[in-house]
């Protein structure tokens, strides 16, 4: 296993508000983060990223369960948990994750099932979306 991937892992795992003003040791200050809703550069705009996460949804568990990784790519499957809502939060999801030579991120992009995984916990949205899905699976 790759140890610059490994550290970068390691630090996801740990990743808090405490934590967090550590972000530039790990990834390049022309960092590209992707996920779901958000799709930004620069190390500032995706530490603004995990702070309002932490902020709007408090203290989250973040598990990598697979990582593989070859040259300067990472892969990871993952396990977030966190409460949204007043209800566990719990959702699976894939990180891919490219490497600068100097071993720092230089993009990060998550991916995972946001209509199943977030939007279902909001009434109106959670419910057009399961009548959707009704639609269009194969019964």
């Amino acid at each position: 296993m790759n140890e610059i991937h490994n550290r970068y892992r390691e630090y996801l795992e740990k990743l808090s508000m405490e934590t967090l003003p550590s972000l530039a040791s790990y990834v390049h200050s022309d960092v590209q983060f992707k996920d779901p809703f958000n799709d930004v550069r620069g190390v500032s705009a995706m530490y603004r990223i995990f702070e309002e996460m932490f902020e709007k949804i408090g203290s989250v568990e973040f598990r990598v369960e697979h990582l593989a990784s070859d040259e300067n790519i990472c892969l990871m499957a993952w396990r977030f948990e966190a409460m949204l809502r007043g209800e566990p939060w719990k959702f699976l999801g894939t990180s891919i994750i490219t490497f600068s030579p100097d071993g720092l991120v230089e993009k990060h992009e998550d991916y995972w099932d946001s209509a199943n995984d977030f939007y279902k916990y909001f009434p109106i949205i959670g419910w057009v979306l399961e009548k959707l899905r009704c639609m269009v699976s194969v019964h």
